[in-house]
């Protein structure tokens, strides 16, 4: 097991470059069940969720092969309808090959995934979706068992949190060999879901509206292998920006599309923070303690609940009192335990957190709960005084490609120690 001994106060300042987005590749490999034809995904982040998705779907007898950031996929011959459990509970993203096998072979057994550190994750609206296309669905000793030939339907994918990126994902994979005509309405409008659109276009599929809550899908016959490119991460990207603001530095952040940005750029500038953009890159400069920023998280196009942790870490040493709201999950305030550890104030009242802002944050010995806490937490050591570790950054390797390697390139002193 690693951990990271951070040492700081470190200002950033030069270039670093944002991977493709983890969110964005996850679905896609999914989506290569589809076809029997040889698909080649390119620009592929070596994550700890991917090498699951590898993992996961070589056990459905897919043939996968990986050099560097080039993975090769061909789903032909016998393959497999049952996504296990002890696969499926190490990554919820594993839930995505449901919709494909379902829509190819008219079978799909995938355990269910179980809890998350950030508060319940229901799958309804997946076997919604799934439903509507005429799948009959039964739960059988923990797995979610789905057959039917499939056939055109509306549905509404919308849930109590808003649009359910998964469930729209799912069942546009479905969709895209079922007979007949398909209408989501209250589809997730993430730039993952329109790229995982982009893929399955390339593979022959006809798809109109992704990016907007109502998505129309015509059913083909078949589909044909295809290359792609996955869009920039935005989160790692928004972490990035984060990062310079929180460390006072100047940096350039590569390899990102700041259209999809502008919830994230808005706020850092409302803080104080100069962002300039450009094509595929913003630069990011913070000479200050950041101003006070009331922000509040909501489904794509608003403020991205996977950089609400990073942002708060921001504000914790901000120079005045902040409110964030969670209204996406309702458990997502572990990280400001572990920060006020590291000297933050921040009281947190259902799902809201008010964050009163401290000159200056200090090392401590601190463990990370999920993904963005861990990156939230990263970015505190990198601005508190004298030494942090961090303890179970298993989970930060699941979302980033060698964050710290990254880092300190642009003047980050972060130790990867196994212990």
């Amino acid at each position: 097991m690693d951990k990271f001994v951070i040492h700081g106060p470190t200002r950033l300042e030069g270039t670093v470059a944002a991977a493709a987005a983890k969110n964005a590749v996850l679905p896609i490999l999914a989506a290569c069940l589809l076809t029997e034809e040889p698909c080649t995904i390119r620009d592929v982040p070596l994550l700890e969720d991917v090498r699951t998705m590898a993992r996961l779907l070589r056990s459905l007898g897919v043939k996968v092969e990986q050099r560097k950031h080039t993975i090769k996929i061909e789903a032909a011959g016998k393959i497999e309808r049952t996504a296990t459990y002890d696969i499926v509970r190490k990554m919820r993203a594993s839930y995505y090959v449901l919709g494909p096998l379902l829509g190819r072979f008219g079978d799909a057994r995938v355990s269910l995934p179980g809890g998350c550190a950030i508060g319940p994750r229901p799958v309804d609206l997946h076997l919604k979706g799934i439903a509507a296309l005429g799948a009959n669905v039964n739960l059988e000793h923990g797995y979610i068992h789905a057959t039917g030939r499939l056939r055109g339907g509306s549905m509404l994918l919308e849930g109590t949190s808003g649009p359910s990126v998964g469930a729209t994902a799912n069942t546009m994979m479905a969709a895209v060999l079922a007979d007949g005509e398909t209408v989501i309405q209250g589809a997730a409008c993430e730039p993952e879901v329109s790229d995982l659109g982009g893929f399955l276009t390339a593979m022959g599929a006809r798809i109109e509206g992704c990016g907007t809550p109502a998505v129309r899908i015509r059913g083909v016959k078949k589909l044909r292998g295809a290359e792609y490119r996955p869009i920039p991460d935005r989160i790692e990207a928004g972490t990035l920006a984060v990062a310079a603001a929180i460390t006072r530095g100047n940096l350039e952040v590569t390899g990102c599309e700041p259209a999809h940005l502008a919830s994230v750029i808005d706020p850092l500038r409302r803080a104080g923070v100069t962002v300039e953009t450009g094509r595929r890159k913003m630069t990011v400069n913070a000479e200050r303690r950041p101003t006070p920023v009331n922000i509040a998280t909501s489904p794509y196009p608003g403020f991205a609940t996977d950089l609400q942790a990073q942002f708060t870490a921001l504000l914790a040493i901000g120079d005045g009192t902040s409110v964030v709201t969670e209204n996406v999950f309702e458990s997502r305030f572990l990280h400001a335990l572990e920060l006020n550890r590291m000297g933050a104030k921040i009281d947190i009242n259902g799902r809201t957190a008010v964050v009163q802002g401290v000159p200056s944050l200090a090392g401590a010995q601190v463990m990370a709960s999920d993904l963005r806490a861990s990156a939230a937490l990263v970015l505190a050591g990198l601005a508190a005084k004298g030494e942090t570790e961090i303890q179970r950054i298993y989970h930060l390797d699941r979302g980033y490609e060698s964050l710290e390697q990254k880092l300190n390139g642009v003047g980050a002193k972060i130790e990867r120690v196994s212990y």
